[in-house]
């Protein structure tokens, strides 16, 4: 897996499907694929499009399926498959309001009699983990009066699918040939870990999730489509995973990235390096921010890092972010920290172009296949003016470029510097042969080979953050040890 792919929103970046597919036929030609952020109706929902009212249809205001199909044409596509919830405002879930047990959707979403049919006891309820504050149930009245808890895992719009339930596997299903037909080549199971709820257990990525797992992807695959998977867990959920489905993401490297330039020391990332999943899609940012749980202990499971390191990662980033990342972030329900950081990575760097590139550096090197986020291509920092529009910790990371803006950021040193890293990682022979890894004296060295095709990559974390790229080949040699180096390829 050779090409680089980019992760964006089309409203955020463009403005809307076609100008989006502009930017990718001329400036960033580069990127082998995409991932289109939600870009359903509606794509401006209260989580950004990931609460459809109707996931089957591109949203007006952003194009038709039609212009989908003509970037597929030219790269391939991800889309997102919502699997665990959709929105209160969808025609399924309005239909069962009003019309209850005679409804075709009945069914159709988890309520907490479906769950715990014989009652529950305060433990068992407090027992399901969330990603936010407080239950995750909402009260909706029925029209005939009832009140019916109904499972709200994320936010009160978002109204969970029983998994289990025939009608709907049948939605899922529709919604799988749709975006197949569409152009879609991979879809992103989103939230699957939180999808089936199992008492006695925290319901997250469970014996059952795994089994539903194994269950939509065999859907996925009757459609042709390939399977990635999200889930922010304990790493060896992580490794679990990776045989199901035929990709995951490397949530890991970008906590074990910030605790190595942060304390200088680079003996976590080596451990990864030595277990990490190769079927993965590398990041270390995405729309949701920065991962930090996926690196830390779970229970009695020790982590690649421990309580005290994770809380180290969030008191530095708070740091560089003059305190901004602590407000934006949020500590889900029972939990002492955050489990991600809402900032930009350039912006929990303190802005430090150099640390910067050699992270960018070092997840492009890796095996798999990387993603850069629109926003961490271009150098964003923190749209603090966004997030307190919003209320939204995650809109800090959602900035809407204007077209003054993005081609301001396609001149600088920092976005340059992360083309030609995309084009050395797309072009050059030796990133499809073999990888390795070594320590020498200092420096963590990174390498790929293939004959005398050569692509090295050192890397230094103390004193100071440091990077050195070696190509070899067929066209010559290349070196770069600075982000102005970078640039100017």
């Amino acid at each position: 897996m050779t090409g680089v792919d980019l992760l964006a929103y089309a409203d955020r970046l463009g403005g809307d499907l076609p100008r989006l597919r502009a930017l990718l036929d001329s400036p960033l030609r580069d990127f082998a694929g995409v991932h289109l952020l939600p870009f359903f109706v509606p794509f401006d929902g209260a989580d950004a499009g990931f609460d459809p009212i109707d996931h089957g249809s591109v949203d007006p205001r952003l194009g038709t399926w039609d212009d989908v199909r003509a970037i597929a044409a030219n790269r391939e596509v991800t889309a997102d498959l919502i699997v665990n919830h959709v929105s209160s405002e969808s025609a399924e879930f309005v239909d069962w309001l009003a019309l209850g047990e005679e409804s075709a959707h009945d069914g159709m979403f988890l309520t907490f009699d479906t769950v715990f049919p014989d009652r529950a006891s305060e433990d068992d309820i407090t027992a399901f983990y969330r990603p936010r504050p407080g239950l995750p149930f909402t009260a909706y009245r029925m029209s005939d009066g009832r009140r019916r808890l109904v499972w709200t895992t994320f936010m009160p719009s978002q109204v969970d699918l029983d998994v289990a339930n025939d009608r709907a596997r049948a939605y899922l299903r529709r919604i799988l040939a749709t975006l197949r037909d569409g152009g879609v080549t991979t879809v992103r199971l989103d939230a699957v870990g939180y999808a089936v709820k199992t008492p006695g257990s925290d319901s997250f990525m469970t014996p059952e999730t795994l089994e539903f797992v194994r269950e939509i992807v065999a859907l996925a695959r009757e459609e042709d489509l390939r399977v990635l998977v999200e889930v922010h867990a304990h790493y060896s959920q992580q490794l679990a995973i990776a045989p199901l489905v035929d990709l995951v993401y490397d949530f890991a490297l970008a906590p074990l990235l910030l605790h190595s330039l942060g304390t200088g020391t680079s003996d976590r990332l080596q451990e990864w390096l030595r277990i990490r999943p190769q079927n993965a899609i590398t990041v270390l940012d995405t729309h949701d921010g920065i991962g930090i749980i996926d690196a830390g202990p779970s229970g009695d499971r020790p982590g690649l890092i421990s309580q005290d390191e994770m809380a180290a990662i969030f008191a530095r980033a708070a740091e560089a972010t003059h305190g901004h990342s602590t407000i934006a972030s949020v500590i889900p329900a029972w939990m002492s920290l955050p489990h991600q950081i809402n900032a930009t990575f350039f912006s929990a760097l303190g802005a430090d172009a150099n640390a910067y590139l050699l992270a960018r550096a070092v997840q492009l090197w890796l095996p798999g296949r990387p993603q850069l986020y629109y926003v961490g291509l271009l150098g964003g920092l923190d749209d603090v003016a966004l997030f307190e529009r919003t209320g939204q910790g995650r809109d800090v990371n959602r900035h809407v470029y204007t077209p003054e803006e993005f081609d301001a950021a396609m001149e600088s040193d920092v976005t340059r510097a992360q083309l030609a890293l995309v084009r050395m990682r797309s072009a050059h022979a030796a990133f499809t042969g073999e990888f390795g890894y070594r320590v020498e004296a200092d420096a963590l060295v990174l390498e790929w080979t293939l004959g005398d095709e050569r692509a090295t990559l050192e890397v230094a974390f103390a004193p100071e953050p440091r990077f050195r790229i070696h190509l070899q080949g067929a066209d010559g040699t290349l070196t770069a040890d600075s982000v102005a180096a970078l640039a100017a390829l």
